[in-house]
């Protein structure tokens, strides 16, 4: 007998039943969903068929809990997870230059291999599935493939934009830099896993040569452009004495805006700009929390949504947030929409939960890439809507279960792929060894 693509007696799919389940056509309360080698075989409104209990070598109890994708964090830095804290009343650039670039010299591959761990770890504990590492420490390929190795551990899905600057302090070579991308792309780019992507550091460091040159190589593996852009009205003054033109008209007059490039922060952009991220198709990747905390502005995301423009969320680094937590971001985000704009009706619930989970549900054939969301306790109780409990009242710490691929990465929150803390004891040994090298003891 077959139910929904699963035969009876088959082994070991995992089943979720008697949750609200985020569907297509709104949430199902309760629903079911059965998980099944890496892919959603079958799912549906009420109680699951007593042929998928049969089937399940799991049964996962969901009530009182959302089950919806994991989420993604579309912006991160692993680095500066040894950095918390650091932002300091600083602006952007100063903060960059007094703190975190001589940090990131300092770090060796080891300390770079435990920030990724307990960055990834953090991320999971938030129920994001798929993070966006934009990897700046790039002084000889064990650093990055330090953080590769780290993903394979946690298990979570990743896209790691190798960071690069030709231009500027500390200038690397054109040559090397390809060179570095191609090793990536060759040894470990696997679609739907680890992705590498290219990761210019922003508009006013990068030559136009290397810009054209690395975004061409990445389009032969689909892969995306993933850049600071615009983040301070500094870094767009920088770029219009360099090349005459505002940052996003740069990118689209060297032939790098397109499909594939990701906009990261977009705070200081003109209206012509945001009319030609729409036309070109571009990501806009929102950071309000590491904005706000480093007074750097408030991006235009009404502005973007209105045109069409695909908007997702990242937390930043952990030295300019100074967490990792994307549910916070997520309310930050709709937050800061409104009152900028004097309007409340801006980013209703439904629409600000497409932010983190670029619009995905739950629904037969897509990846098993699963988190159960705990939504009774007291911030959430009683829940009158499920997309504004999720929106408005829920933190990281609220993420109960995460499955990835169909694994079982964390259940009722705890950890399963790593001993969390053993790790973090580890992670605070290598900060005292840093500091001490830098004479910060």
């Amino acid at each position: 007998m077959s139910i929904g693509g699963v035969e009876r007696g088959s082994a070991g799919g995992i089943l979720i039943r008697d949750g609200a389940v985020l569907a297509p056509e709104g949430w199902w309360k309760p629903g079911y969903v059965y998980l099944e080698q890496g892919k959603v075989r079958a799912a549906g409104a009420g109680d699951p068929p007593p042929a998928l209990a049969e089937a399940a070598g799991r049964v996962l109890s969901a009530r009182g809990k959302a089950v919806l994708p994991g989420v993604i964090n579309a912006h991160t830095h692993f680095s500066q997870v040894l950095m918390r804290g650091l932002a300091g009343g600083r602006p952007l650039v100063q903060w960059l230059k007094e703190l975190i670039w001589p940090l990131q010299s300092a770090l060796t591959p080891e300390e770079m291999r435990l920030a990724a761990l307990v960055g990834l770890v953090e991320n999971l504990h938030c129920g994001v599935t798929h993070v966006v590492q934009h990897h700046k420490v790039v002084r000889g390929p064990a650093f990055t493939d330090a953080v590769c190795r780290a993903a394979q551990t946690v298990g979570l899905r990743m896209t790691l934009a190798r960071s690069w600057a030709d231009m500027g302090a500390n200038p690397e070579p054109a040559d090397a830099i390809l060179d570095d991308l191609r090793r990536l792309y060759r040894e470990w780019h696997q679609p739907g896993r680890l992705e590498i992507a290219n990761g210019p550091i922003s508009t006013w460091r990068c030559s136009v040569d290397t810009m054209q040159k690395t975004h061409a190589l990445a389009g032969e593996f689909g892969a995306p452009t993933h850049i600071h852009v615009a983040e301070t009205q500094e870094e767009v003054e920088m770029t219009l004495e360099l090349f005459g033109r505002r940052p996003v008209d740069w990118l689209e007059s060297i032939g790098v805006l397109d499909q594939r490039t990701q906009v990261v922060h977009a705070v200081w952009l003109e209206e012509g700009e945001k009319q030609r991220l729409a036309e070109r198709g571009a990501t806009v990747v929102h950071c309000p929390v590491s904005n706000m905390v480093l007074g750097s502005g408030i991006a235009p995301v009404a502005d973007f949504l209105r045109k069409g423009v695909r908007v997702l969320l990242g937390t930043d680094g952990p030295a300019s947030n100074d967490t990792q937590d994307i549910w916070e971001t997520l309310k930050v985000a709709v937050g800061l929409a409104r009152v900028a704009n004097l309007d409340p009706t801006l980013l209703p619930p439904a629409q600000a939960l497409r932010l983190i989970t670029d619009g995905r549900t739950v629904q037969e054939g897509a990846p098993a890439d699963i988190i159960l969301v705990n939504l009774r306790h007291a911030r959430a109780v009683p829940v009158h809507d499920l997309d504004s409990a999720l929106t408005l009242c829920t933190h990281g710490s609220d993420v109960d279960t995460v499955i990835v691929d169909g694994r079982i990465l964390m259940e009722e929150g705890r950890v399963l792929v790593i001993d969390e803390p053993a790790l973090l004891e580890e992670a605070e040994s290598a900060l005292r060894h840093l500091r001490r090298r830098l004479g910060w003891e």
